[in-house]
């Protein structure tokens, strides 16, 4: 396989059903070459379009660019009003809305968006109980379980800002993170499962509490059976013994308002900690999911993550499109190499999301699900993480299925979401990522920063503004720190340290 072989062509009957061709049909636009020009040289028709049809609950206000003294203080609709909690909590019905499977082909659990909820309801009321509002840091050291996206989701609803990371992260990982951000509340579990085995977490999870003076309430939640008691921590059952099931309320907050603290991987000391502003976020996932991932109401999408991996977040969102969120937590080959394609079967997942290096371990192993699996209901299958060589490409289509959209997509914790993504009415070419992100003036330049020809590699850079840039780092009080990271490097640019050449189909 070479790069840039032809391996998929949508059909015109699919194009015609995506949403992308609807909003290319609402914005009068031929097609993605045309909508990508408009998007760049009318940023703010595209992202007022944006918000009117991904339907953003909130109030838009009158303005949608306001440009700074450089890229870095640009904002996006700075009148407006939301509640990210409110957009994600859209529905109240009895289809599911979260769906949890495990390695146990027999742990299987469902959240309908009636109980989702409700019990979002409950732990907002416990926090507000706990002093928890807006401003305040909820934290989770948690699994990829129903009970962590009720808390992030709690915690929004109020305007808390939510952070959260994984459970086999030990407690100088945990501290460098959470130390940093200084939560009012503390989540995490006593246990979690992988690979066939119970992991215990209680004593780490008490040495955690221990070193985070900041934390005023802390509550532990059990995953694998009864919850292990801990001295001066709260139950999650305890937290909400007396909170009959309730509707959550929502305090609208501007735009900017924080949603998120992510975590730059720390490999050279201690991580950065990005703050990410809610209705940016949003609406960047929104535009990424409807119009790069083809994602409808009622689809069900999985992505393997952990909750401390951005896509985790990513994730999250597909709420805000009124999909069902497919959450697995656990070794991806437990109790077999197949058991993810398994779970595409269980619950007819509609978005397959995985990493590079899954996908190269499914060609080494020579996993190939296609010929023991169903998979009728799969339409996309996203990779990212790392770089897909070619032979991945052909893994995915000879190993999976022929008749899929195959989008490769790159961007990462600095922007919770993706400069490059994918584009469902285009063909896919072996080894490429389909082309920029909608709204995003991506560039490929030299070290001086002129820009480079096709087959030329160079630095990925974006010289327009975009919604989720970060609103900065934590201790970082003039940006100093920020603007180095980001902006330094190639002045009016965008840059965040990757690689890239421009091929001959984007």
């Amino acid at each position: 396989m070479r790069d840039g072989d032809l391996l998929w062509t949508p059909s015109a009957a699919r194009v015609a059903d995506t949403r992308m061709a609807a909003f290319l049909e609402r914005t009068g636009h031929a097609d993605t070459t045309a909508l990508q020009a408009w998007s760049l040289a009318d940023p703010d028709g595209f992202w007022r379009a944006a918000w009117d049809f991904c339907a953003v609950v909130g109030h838009p206000g009158e303005r949608v660019l306001v440009p700074g003294d450089d890229l870095a203080a640009a904002r996006f609709f700075p009148d407006a009003t939301l509640n990210v909690a409110e957009n994600l909590l859209r529905r109240d019905t009895g289809e599911p809305a979260v769906i949890f499977r495990g390695e146990d082909p027999g742990v299987c659990r469902a959240l309908s968006w009636r109980e989702l909820r409700r019990s979002v309801g409950r732990v907002q009321e416990g926090m507000r109980r706990s002093g928890v509002g807006p401003g305040d840091v909820v934290a989770a050291w948690m699994p990829n379980t129903p009970e962590t996206y009720v808390v992030m989701l709690a915690a929004a609803s109020l305007g808390a800002t939510f952070t959260s990371t994984s459970p086999d992260f030990g407690v100088d990982g945990v501290i460098d993170r959470f130390g940093q951000v200084r939560p009012k509340m503390l989540f995490g579990c006593d246990s979690y499962y992988y690979g066939g085995k119970v992991h215990d977490r209680a004593g780490v999870l008490n040495e955690v509490v221990a070193s985070l003076p900041s934390v005023e309430r802390s509550v532990v939640v059990g995953f694998t059976g009864s919850t292990t008691p801990i001295p001066g921590m709260f139950t999650l059952d305890e937290l909400i013994d007396d909170i009959p099931p309730r509707e959550p309320d929502f305090v609208r907050l501007p735009f900017d308002h924080p949603w998120y603290v992510l975590f730059s991987s720390g490999t050279t000391g201690k991580p950065k900690c990005i703050r990410h502003r809610a209705g940016g976020v949003l609406l960047k996932h929104l535009v990424e999911h409807q119009l790069h991932c083809d994602v409808r109401p009622d689809d069900r999408v999985f992505y393997f993550t952990t909750a401390g991996w951005m896509m985790w977040n990513w994730l999250a969102s597909a709420l805000a499109s009124e999909a069902t969120l497919v959450l697995y937590d656990g070794s991806p080959f437990h109790p077999d190499p197949h058991r993810l394609f398994d779970v595409v079967d269980e619950v007819g997942v509609t978005l397959f999301g995985t990493s590079a290096t899954f996908i190269e371990s499914m060609r080494t192993e020579r996993t190939r699900p296609r010929a023991t699996h169903d998979l009728t209901t799969l339409r996309t299958v996203c990779s990212t993480g790392s770089t897909l060589a070619p032979e991945g490409f052909s893994t995915i289509y000879e190993s999976v299925k022929p008749d899929v959209h195959l989008a490769s997509i790159s961007g990462g914790t600095d922007l919770c979401g993706c400069l490059v993504a994918g584009d469902p009415t285009l063909p896919v070419h072996a080894g490429e990522i389909q082309g920029p992100a909608l709204g995003l003036a991506i560039e490929v330049v030299d070290g001086d920063g002129a820009p480079l020809p096709p087959g030329e590699r160079g630095e990925l850079t974006c010289a327009s503004p975009f919604p989720s840039m970060p609103l900065g780092f934590v201790d970082d009080p003039d940006g100093t720190r920020y603007h180095a990271a980001y902006f330094d490097r190639f002045p009016g640019r965008w840059h965040q340290g990757d690689y890239a050449e421009h091929t001959e189909h984007d």
